[in-house]
């Protein structure tokens, strides 16, 4: 018996990531999984073998045919020639049974309009439907997939995945890669309108009163405004102590001619001499200046909050900004710049700074995530209701989606699937056949020699 091999998969791109860790090994225990040791999951092992054992029973049944001729030819047999031939005999028909019960589940033996032959392709549809209703039934069950998930402890198995530096390093080698296509992606045109857009929707719906009256509520609180009052303090007697020929200068050209320059410097030192003092005064935290500032700033506050005007000013100064042109060129500047720094960063590979803070943040959220039992089981809880609020109620959507891809396949590739998913266990069926038609055949001749 022959028969066409399944199609072949699509070769994996040139480009294509390689595979995090070796097929068909369990990334906890190290062990080799279902998918890993199952050929069914790698179709051109799974076709090869089947073509071999298919030659191997085919050969069976011919060696038994020719033996069986062998047999015949002998003219005089003797009690262990017919014995072999009745076991040749039976053999082959044991063969060719079970040949013609397994050639008819996928194609009519020998091409033959045989009945209730083709038996997979001329059944696709039912069977496809009765995969997509198993499928729903037996493996979207809510409490089976509920139970499962809390069996496998998804949180925790993340957080060891990302705790290893290796996975890590590979998960933000992937998320680094994909950020030069998605730069390039986006025109700087569009990016600009966005910004201005986004700029202008957030900016525009923030109350900028009350962000600044709460923002003078927390300097004030925290006594923070001391602060404040003495950086500009200090920096106005540094600026005076800096320029000091400036005033004396103004001081000479405002004063008489007739009054000598000595008595102008004497009198600008004087009066530079008097300010600092005053001002290093100011630093005194019971000044009663600090007094009237810190007032001052209660009253600004107050009407940031309640001063109609007040208010008013401060959003026709927000609307200006956000309608200046100004602003939007800037944005463009940030985003020119932050453009360039992503596509230099993604270009320097391995020393990229963008992989190193992506694979630090991803290690350290998973030993966090590993830390926290109480976070595990909420994002347990998490992946759960989101289970059973997106999956699971999609489940009969799944099965018909199921039964219209069979249904979509023609009978031929149905047959081809499924009897290489199958594999070498049908052809031993053929092989079994034989055997056990064979001795079935002696036991048979034996019992017709020395009973009957």
């Amino acid at each position: 018996m022959t028969s066409a091999p399944p199609p072949k998969p699509p070769p994996t791109p040139p480009n294509a990531p390689a595979p995090d860790r070796e097929p068909g090994r369990d990334p906890d225990s190290g062990s080799e999984t279902a998918r890993g040791s199952d050929p069914l999951f790698l179709p051109d092992t799974r076709a090869a073998e089947l073509r071999r054992y298919r030659w191997v029973a085919t050969l069976l049944l011919v060696l038994m045919a020719c033996v069986f001729l062998s047999t015949k030819m002998v003219e005089d047999p003797s009690f262990w020639i017919l014995l072999i031939r009745a076991g040749a005999e039976a053999a082959m028909v044991g063969g060719l049974a079970d040949w013609f019960a397994v050639t008819a589940l996928f194609r009519r033996p020998l091409g033959l309009p045989i009945p209730h032959t083709a038996v997979i392709p001329a059944n696709k549809d039912r069977i496809g439907a009765g995969l997509g209703l198993f499928v729903e039934r037996n493996f979207l069950d809510p409490d089976l997939v509920t139970a499962k998930l809390r069996s496998l402890a998804p949180a925790r198995r993340v957080g060891t995945w990302l705790s290893e530096a290796e996975q890590a390093e590979k998960l933000a080698g992937r998320l680094a890669a994909s950020v030069p296509a998605l730069v390039e992606s986006l025109s700087d045109r569009e990016v600009r309108s966005f910004l201005a857009r986004a700029l202008d929707r957030q900016l525009g719906s923030i109350d900028l009163s009350a962000l600044l009256g709460r923002g003078l509520d927390i300097l004030r609180e925290s006594d923070r405004h001391h602060d404040l009052f003495d950086q500009i303090v200090r920096a106005a007697r540094q600026y005076l102590l800096d320029h000091q020929g400036r005033i004396f200068e103004a001081v000479e050209d405002r004063s008489r001619w007739w009054v000598p320059r000595g008595i102008d410097r004497r009198m600008a030192k004087a009066l530079i001499g008097g300010v600092a003092e005053l001002l290093e005064e100011l630093l005194q935290r019971d000044h009663p200046v600090r007094r009237q500032f810190e007032a001052s700033l209660d009253r600004l506050t107050r009407d940031l909050r309640e001063d109609p005007a007040r208010r008013a000013q401060v959003a026709a100064i927000q609307a200006e900004l956000l309608s200046n042109p100004r602003t939007q060129a800037y944005l463009g500047e940030v985003w020119g710049e932050l453009r360039a720094i992503l596509l230099r960063d993604a270009a320097a590979g391995r020393d990229s700074l963008l992989l190193k803070a992506l694979a630090g943040a991803l290690q350290s959220l998973g030993k966090g995530l590993l830390a926290d039992s109480e976070m595990q089981a909420r994002l347990d809880r998490g992946i759960e209701d989101a289970t059973k609020s997106w999956i699971l109620p999609w489940r009969h959507e799944i099965g018909h989606f199921i039964a219209e891809v069979v249904k979509s396949w023609d009978g031929r590739t149905v047959a081809d699937r499924v009897e290489t998913a199958v594999g070498r266990d049908l052809q031993y069926i053929r092989i079994n056949g034989t055997l056990v038609g064979g001795l079935v055949g002696i036991a048979i001749f034996l019992l017709s020699w020395y009973v009957l």
